[in-house]
């Protein structure tokens, strides 16, 4: 099974996603660190807040005492930390960038990354959400849910690593924006709907691509090195 099969496959029956759901590329960065560990409604109360207090920029965001923006972003759970996270992303744009976004976002992919990844609280997922959705740069982000999936579907072991899953799933779709970001959130509807901690099996639409769902339970070697 290839993995584009599986993509519209799941397109066919999901459709259109349309992520990130965020009218600005910052709100999309903030709504990144908010989703962590918590649902996306969640993380969409805080940035309700944080848009009412004028405080979805950059330079607004930085000039933000930390004590206002923990009760802004309670919501999102995880509230002290996520303050500082923001702040830690709103400030390296605002005095390294004096506040240009597109001049931030508009670096070499890899330098950004890692940029991204010395931000406080910024792992690699977070990170690689950050450059598909608001640098429009090809990296797949990977969650609990496609590690899930791809596992249970036979195609990676159990215990296979971050950028060795990213590296294989970047290997075997198309190199095409609209496809990267469409992919990553039908993986996660596919999680959230059928493929759970219970798998919904025979209520899956894909359950016939599926090693676990025919009893395979998930067998797979680790990926070749690319």
């Amino acid at each position: 099974m290839k993995l584009m099969e599986l993509y519209r496959r799941l397109l066919r029956h999901f459709g259109r996603q349309n992520w990130w759901p965020a009218r600005t590329r910052f709100e999309m960065m903030v709504g990144a660190i908010l989703t962590q560990r918590t649902k996306w409604e969640n993380a969409e109360k805080a940035v309700k807040n944080l848009e009412k207090a004028g405080l979805l920029n950059p330079v607004a965001l930085a000039k933000t005492p930390v004590d206002k923006l923990e009760r802004l972003v309670r919501p999102a759970g995880f509230y002290r930390q996520k303050a500082r996270r923001l702040l830690s992303l709103a400030k390296l744009i605002a005095d390294e960038y004096r506040g240009d976004l597109d001049a931030f976002l508009s670096r070499p992919p890899e330098e950004l990354r890692k940029e991204l990844l010395s931000i406080y609280g910024v792992g690699k997922e977070t990170a690689d959400s950050i450059l598909l959705y608001a640098a429009g740069r090809l990296y797949f982000p990977v969650d609990a849910y496609t590690k899930q999936i791809l596992h249970r579907m036979g195609l990676t072991p159990k215990n296979i690593g971050y950028e060795q899953l990213r590296s294989f799933i970047e290997e075997n779709i198309d190199r095409d924006l609209a496809v990267y970001r469409e992919f990553r959130a039908l993986l996660v509807v596919l999680g959230k709907t059928y493929c759970r901690k219970r798998p919904l099996c025979q209520k899956c639409p894909v359950s016939d691509l599926c090693s676990w769902g025919s009893g395979g339970r998930g067998n797979a070697k680790m990926p070749a090195e690319g």
